[in-house]
Formats: C-alpha cells, sequence, structure tokens
C-alpha cells in the first residue's frame, strides 16, 4: 500500500548532479518503494532537466535562498560559506510529510529500503573517518518549521566545523553517538566506497548485505567515462579495487537502462556524437570511426527512444560534462555577481542597443 505522508528526499544543485538524483529516484523505483518520491533543486537545474526530473519524482520542489523566507537570507549573509547547507536543511520545511529519508544524490539504493521508515529522528550511520560522527548522506528527520528554524540559528551562531552540513548536523544533534543506539544506522545503508579499501576482508565478510553505496568524494560515476561493450569505467585517476568497479559499473548500467531514455524523449539526436540535455552533454564514441553512432540511433519512431541494446553494441564509451554552453553561461554569471561585467565587449552600449533593436522589430 502507498504510504503518502513520508517520502525519500534528495537535493540536485545543477544538471549534472541531476543524473544522480535520477539514477537515485529510478533505482527508488525499480525496488518497488511505497513511499513518496521528492527533489529539492536550485535554479541553476535547467527547465529540460525539471521535466525530466518529473517523470522519476512526485515532487520537483525548488528551495533558492534568495527566494526564501527572511530568516534564511540573513543567516545566509552571515554565514555565505553555508550556502549549499542553507539549502539542503530546507528539507525540514517539507511539513507536508511527517517523516522523510533524505539521500545524497551521489547515492544508490540496491534493495528495496523502506524499512528505515521504522527508524526515528535522528537517524544515520557512522561515518568511516570518524565513526563519533555520523555521515549525513543518510538520514532520518521528521519535517518540523521549528527544528528548521533553530538549524538556521545554529548555523548562524556556531557554523560548521566541516564548512558543510555534516559539521553542522553533527553538532546540532551532538548526542548521536551516546544518546540512543537504535538511531544508529548499520553501515550497510550507507557503505563509503572509499571505506572499502581501507578494510577489505570485512567488505568480503558484509558487503554483500549492502543496501545503500554511497559514492563519497572523488570519482562521482557521471565524472567517468563508460563502455557499454566491455562493462568497464574508466577514470583518469586509477579506480582503487574490483568493489569500485562493481558498484560504478551498477550505476552507469541503471542510467543507461533508466535515464537514457528518458533524456532522449526530450531531445532530439542532432547527427553529432554530442547530445545536450538541458546543461549537460552526453558524448557517444563508436568504436568504428566510420560509423556515425547518434544516426544509427535516431529511431525511426518519433516516440522510441535510445536502447541499451543498441549502446551495447555500437558504443564504446559514453561520458557526461556540463555543456560548454552552459559553463559560459555559469562563468558570466559568477563575474556579474563579483561585478566584473565586461562593459566593452559583450555587454558595451552598443551590442545591448542591437539586441533592444532586434527584439522591439
Amino acid at each position: 500500500m502507498p504510504v503518502t505522508d513520508q517520502a525519500f528526499v534528495t537535493l540536485c544543485t545543477n544538471d549534472i548532479y541531476s543524473q544522480g538524483a535520477l539514477v537515485l529516484g529510478k533505482s527508488l523505483r525499480n525496488h518497488e518503494t511505497s513511499r513518496k518520491l521528492v527533489v529539492m533543486i536550485t535554479s541553476q537545474v535547467s527547465g529540460r532537466m525539471r521535466a525530466v526530473l518529473g517523470k522519476v519524482f512526485d515532487e520537483v520542489l525548488e528551495v533558492d535562498i534568495l527566494d526564501s523566507a527572511d530568516l534564511v537570507r540573513l543567516s545566509l549573509l552571515k554565514r555565505p560559506e553555508l550556502g549549499v547547507t542553507f539549502t539542503k536543511i530546507q528539507c525540514w520545511t517539507l511539513t507536508q510529510y511527517t517523516k522523510c529519508v533524505y539521500m545524497d544524490a551521489d547515492t544508490i539504493p540496491l534493495r528495496n529500503i523502506d524499512e528505515l521508515f521504522d527508524r526515528e529522528e535522528f537517524s544515520a550511520a557512522p561515518d568511516s573517518g570518524w565513526p563519533d560522527c555520523f555521515n549525513s548522506g543518510v538520514f532520518v528527520f521528521r519535517p518540523s518549521l521549528d527544528t528548521f528554524r533553530r538549524l538556521l540559528q545554529y548555523a548562524e551562531d556556531n557554523g560548521s566545523f566541516d564548512g558543510g552540513d555534516q559539521g553542522l548536523l553533527n553538532s546540532f544533534f551532538s548526542n548521536w553517538a551516546t544518546a540512543d543506539i537504535s538511531k544508529h544506522l548499520p553501515f550497510i545503508y550507507n557503505l563509503s566506497i572509499s571505506s572499502v579499501y581501507t578494510y577489505i576482508p570485512a567488505f568480503k565478510q558484509f558487503g554483500s548485505e549492502a543496501k545503500v553505496v554511497h559514492f563519497i568524494g572523488t570519482p562521482k560515476p557521471w565524472n567517468c567515462k563508460y563502455n557499454p561493450q566491455s562493462k568497464w569505467v574508466v577514470e583518469e585517476e586509477a579506480l582503487n579495487g574490483e568493489q569500485h568497479q562493481l558498484f560504478l559499473v551498477h550505476w552507469w548500467e541503471t542510467y543507461i537502462s533508466d535515464i537514457l531514455p528518458l533524456l532522449t524523449e526530450q531531445e532530439e539526436f542532432d547527427g553529432t556524437d554530442k547530445h545536450q540535455f538541458g546543461r549537460i552533454e552526453l558524448q557517444m564514441k563508436s568504436e568504428n570511426p566510420s560509423s556515425d553512432c547518434s544516426k544509427e540511433a535516431q529511431p525511426d519512431n518519433p516516440g522510441h527512444s535510445v536502447s541499451s541494446a543498441h549502446l551495447s553494441k555500437s558504443v564504446s564509451e559514453l561520458s557526461i560534462q556540463e555543456a560548454e554552453e552552459a559553463l559560459k553561461m555559469e562563468e558570466e554569471r559568477r563575474k556579474w555577481e563579483e561585478g566584473h561585467i565586461d562593459y566593452m565587449g559583450k555587454y558595451s552600449f552598443d551590442n545591448i542597443q542591437k539586441k533592444l533593436d532586434r527584439f522591439l522589430q
């Protein structure tokens, strides 16, 4: 039976992280969760990517700090270094739900994890780097405007010892380590890839029970290149261990089978090996340079999308990156915010006048 007053929640701040959120959401669906799925986004997520997110998540909610309550804006002015943290803790404002499980966009569930909703706030798994602290990539919480306000006030007064949400939340829920052992989630609910290499025997003993994998640090799955034919992930820096490779391949297989078709419904192939979806660019390299992979991928039926079977036969490398135009726009926006405006070039009076004239014609 669907449970409509509880939800899995995640956050993506741009189109690149949206790829992780999509794989997370679709994996929860594939494992037949009975809870609602909510993704919080910022203004940097493009309209086209929002449309794709809407096909996987029940709610796509923009939580831009600049449009938030005065209390949030004032807190941000005093602690500008905590911008993303202030965005993430807005999950406590989702008071249409009685209980939620937050999951970072770089996590992926390997099986149904609805039993997490049997836990209480604030339940989380130990951090592999300092087990007396919890890792904030997966946690159980109860939305509450009062808790949200107290978190904001605490952040404003004390900041965060690690500069992010994990330091803030560990300080705020400071009795987690000693107060109630039932709020300590088993490590299998937040298996850090980086920890696998430090204790291989434990992974061999308990790794098969893992329920959630967390791609902490680098590389993120979407920063890697994937070969659908060999089912092998390639990264500029050497990957540590076959376990990392195994989980990265699982992420990419989910992406190809469940997410890529949704993206290709939004965009038509343009006859090149680069395809832009919102502010991301998907590159497909063919094993045989003389064959045009993208033309083969263009289906006769416009309602039909790229199949994973085609990719496994014809594409030797897939990679995701931020589209060049999007990077330029972000750079221009940053310069505007810093007051470095190109008044002699792109934003000169003559160029602005020409744009106005074209618009008014």
